[in-house]
Formats: C-alpha cells, structure tokens, sequence
C-alpha cells in the first residue's frame, strides 16, 4: 500500500495540535496564493481587491461565496443565444449607427455616442419617434393598462419585480384580459426579484390559471435543473403592444409602498420615472424583449418582431442600449462616461444606488472642476441598507470637486433613473450607478436626442430639486463618528454591491 503523503498516524498525540494548527496555515497561504492569481484575471482591480479582501479576513467562507458569486457572467450556452440574437438584429439593420438624416447640427459627440451604442449594444439610432413622460408610479400603470386593452395583435411584458395589489391589478387584469380576446401575451417576471413580494404567489396562480406563455427570468430552481449565480438578475423594465408603443423606465409592476410591513410602518413610497414612447424604437426594445424570450424558451419569435428597421427622416432621435452580464463589456458604463466627459455645461444624474466605480467617480468629479454644472440626486432614505450607507461615503469627495448632491426628502424613496447632458441628450432606463446594474444585472437604457424633450426633463428636473435637500457639506462632515464608520465599512463592499 501507498504510504499517505502525510501520515497522521505517525505523529505523536502530544503533537497532533501542533500540526493540525501547521497545516491550517498552509492550507490558508495556498488558497491565497491561488486566490491572487485567478481572482485578478479579467477583473477590474477594486472588484479583485475587494474579493481578496474577503477571502483573506474570511479563508474558507470567502472562497465559498467566491465560487458561489464570483463569476459576473451569464452561463455560456446564454451568452451564445445573446449573441446569436445581435447577429440577427445587425442582419435585419439597415447599415448605419444612424438611421435618418439629423437635420439640426448637432454636437460631433452625440454621432460618436450613437456609434459606441451601436458598437456595444448592437441598435442604432433612429428618428420619427415621440415621447411622453410618466412620474406617477400609479398613474402610469394606469395607462399601460390603457393600452394592453387596445392590442389587437400582440403584448410583450417585461419587468423585474410584479405583484398583485390594487395598484398594479388593472394591468395585469388587462393582460388576462388581451389573452382571453386572441391577442398573443408574452410575459417574462425576474425570478428572485419577484419572489417573497405580497401578492407574487397570487399572480403565478392567475398566470398559471390562464394558461398563455410566461417564464421566470434566470431562474433559481435547482431540483429543475436552473442554475446560475444566483445574483445575476434582469432589471430591465419593458411592455410593448402590437410593436406600435412601447414603455420602459424604472418602474415596477406593485403598489408604490412595495406593500411591505416596515415600508407601510414607515410611510415609504417609491418615486419612478416611465417613458410612453412610439417610432421605430419602439422595435428595438421589442428586439430587447425577444432576445430575453429567446435566452429563456429557445423561441425566437420572429413573426413578433419587426424584420427591419425604417429609416424615417427627422426628430425624434432615439437608440437602445442593452447592458448586463450577457455582453462583454459594461456598456451602461461606457456610456455614462463617455457623455459626462463630452459635456460642457450640465450633467443632471438622478440614481436610487451611487455607488460609483473609480472612471465614473473621476468622470463626475473632472468634469464638476471644469467647471461643470453638475447634480446629482439621490435619495434621503433607501430600503438598501448597504449601497445606502456606502453612497454616503462618496458625498465628500463629491461636494469637494463641485458637484451638487440633492437629497430627495423622505419618506418619498427615490427610484428614477437618468442623466441628462447640456440641452440635448437625456438617458432613461432601469439603470442605477452602482456595479451592480453595470456588471451585474440585465438593464435597458434610452438614449434620446432632441431638446424639446431635454427641456421637458428640465420639468421633471425642477421637480425634484423642490422636494429635495441640498447637501450641506460642512454639516454633513459633523454627523457621528459611528455613522461615518458604518459608511466607510460599506464602502468596501461596493464593487461587489
């Protein structure tokens, strides 16, 4: 027989301890040493530190939870199917990042923003469109419910988080309702993000009962042979109808209290910002929502999605982005830098969760030296305790460089989601600024360029700023050494927030 490489049994007793305590320590500089040179490739340097901070202070359980979350990628055979749906799409596109002639000469930048959208997210960007805006969570579920009930071909629903409530019932009622009348309903619901919300089991028992097609997006069901990290989401809020209107911003499908117990106890309400929208890029988030059906069922459903896109002549011009863990790169980030930097006289940012990596940090802060009108809105209260207080933290550097931070008073949550570039260019989507919506969930953002509707944000703008406060730097550095300690610690989880 084989003698053992380590052969306790030779040991004496008196030195078991001694030994054990030897290789335990070993064994940690190992999984260290190993960690150092596998967790640093192809990672930003924060994210590797951060989880080599972790597994260092925590050995084994850092590993654990390393081998459990660590990968920020989507499953292979769904970054192939991602793939294969921007080969199609590009096959299907007129070619051009460009689709229409820009009558207005506009900024060189704004051409070069709509190539590295192209570049990234495979859309491009298209004129003849319209826009209204929603800034009433109820209100806006009301119209969409408006509009299921006049499809007369098809309706593709989308989002992270649904329930039943006597808010959000309209809607869903109209879903069942288009389906009970012939119209083909399509809806797709996060898994995890749904789940664990009053009224989420109702509504499975509703869509189950009716009997048309929804799935759970990157579902978490091992027994059923589901898996993937389970912290990967799709956020991406969409509802077409008949590819002719389309609706996406940050809003989920519940009550504005999220109908929970501490949210309703503390007069939580969350305040979001929708786009209605018609035109042609009105197809390219229907061609977001096929690529997701397509990544869940195998279906590609071509007869439901516009074969190509028109290239109509004029205003208003509009592009898709598409970011989240099936690309590979970070393309909400690269688009959010490379506007900040080309700005060059105000940059409006509104994000439930700041939590900036270092290149958007030193975007906002260069460009608030420059001279800049930078704002920055977030939010007084949050129900996310760690991305709360690791925002707070970056509220001094912030303040120092220039940029005006408000703070939308509670107990209103703040939830909208844009940023806004000199007099032409506004982003609206279901994107935060943290690296969780940057590398780690699926979003949509809408790049739209005209400046009739950039003066209508400057409403949505004004708004804001009048239920919130401006921070006061000097005050805010008094708050308690606890406090400032608490942020300073979830600061250093943020590139894994």
């Amino acid at each position: 027989m084989t003698p053992a490489p380590f052969p306790l049994n030779q040991i004496p007793l008196e030195h078991l301890p001694e030994a054990v305590t030897v290789g335990g320590l070993v064994l940690g500089f190992l999984i260290n040493l190993v960690a150092a040179g596998w967790i640093s490739h192809n990672r930003r340097p924060s994210v590797a530190l951060a989880w080599l901070l972790a597994i260092f202070l925590l050995p084994y359980l850092g590993l654990l939870l390393f081998l459990a979350i660590g990968s920020a990628k989507l499953p292979r055979k769904r970054m192939a199917m991602q793939a294969r749906m921007n080969e199609i799409i590009r096959e299907n596109t007129p070619d051009g990042h460009i689709l229409g002639n820009v009558e207005e000469q506009l900024p060189a930048w704004i051409e070069s923003t709509a190539r590295l959208n192209y570049n990234l997210g495979a859309l491009p960007m298209v004129g003849g469109n319209s826009f209204d805006l929603l800034t009433d969570n109820h209100e806006s579920m009301r119209v969409m419910a408006e509009a299921v009930d006049g499809a007369r071909d098809y309706v593709h629903f989308e989002f992270y988080i649904v329930a039943i409530d006597d808010a959000s019932r309209p809607l869903l009622e109209a879903l069942l309702r288009a389906h009970e009348r012939g119209v083909r309903v399509r809806v797709l619901i996060d898994h995890l993000g749904s789940l664990g919300y009053p009224g989420y089991s109702e509504l499975v028992e509703r869509f189950d009962a009716a009997g048309f097609p929804w799935r759970r997006m990157l579902p978490l069901r091992p027994w059923k042979g589901e898996w993937q990290r389970p912290d990967l989401r799709n956020h991406r809020k969409i509802l077409v109808v008949d590819g002719e209107l389309g609706f996406t911003g940050s809003q989920n499908i519940i009550h504005r209290s999220y109908n929970k117990r501490k949210n309703l106890r503390r007069g939580y309400e969350w305040k979001d910002l929708m786009i209605r929208c018609t035109g042609p890029v009105v197809a390219e988030l229907n061609a977001l929502f096929t690529s997701d059906w397509y990544s869940e069922t195998g279906d590609l459903l071509l007869d439901e999605a516009s074969r190509e896109l028109p290239d109509i002549q004029g205003p208003v011009f509009a592009q898709v982005l598409p970011s989240g863990p099936g690309f590979e790169t970070e393309n909400n980030l690269r688009l959010f830098n490379h506007l900040i930097y080309n700005a060059n006289d105000r940059i409006v940012v509104s994000s439930p969760y700041f939590v900036p990596d270092e290149s958007l940090m030193h975007a906002l802060t260069t460009e608030a030296q420059s001279g800049v009108d930078v704002q920055l809105f977030v939010g007084e209260t949050s129900d996310q305790f760690l991305p709360h207080h690791a925002q707070n933290s970056y509220y001094e550097e912030l303040a120092a460089a220039g940029v005006k931070i408000y703070r939308y008073r509670a107990p209103t949550v703040l939830h909208a989601k844009f940023v806004l570039v000199d007099d032409y260019v506004s982003v609206i989507g279901s994107s935060n600024m943290d690296e969780r919506s940057f590398a780690l969930d699926l979003e949509v953002s809408v790049y739209i360029v005209d400046r009739d509707f950039r003066r209508r944000m400057d409403a949505v703008v004004a708004e804001f700023e009048a239920a919130s406060t401006l921070l006061d730097i000097e005050e805010w550095n008094r708050r308690p050494l606890w406090q400032k300690y608490l942020d300073n610690m979830a600061r250093l989880t943020s590139a894994l927030l």
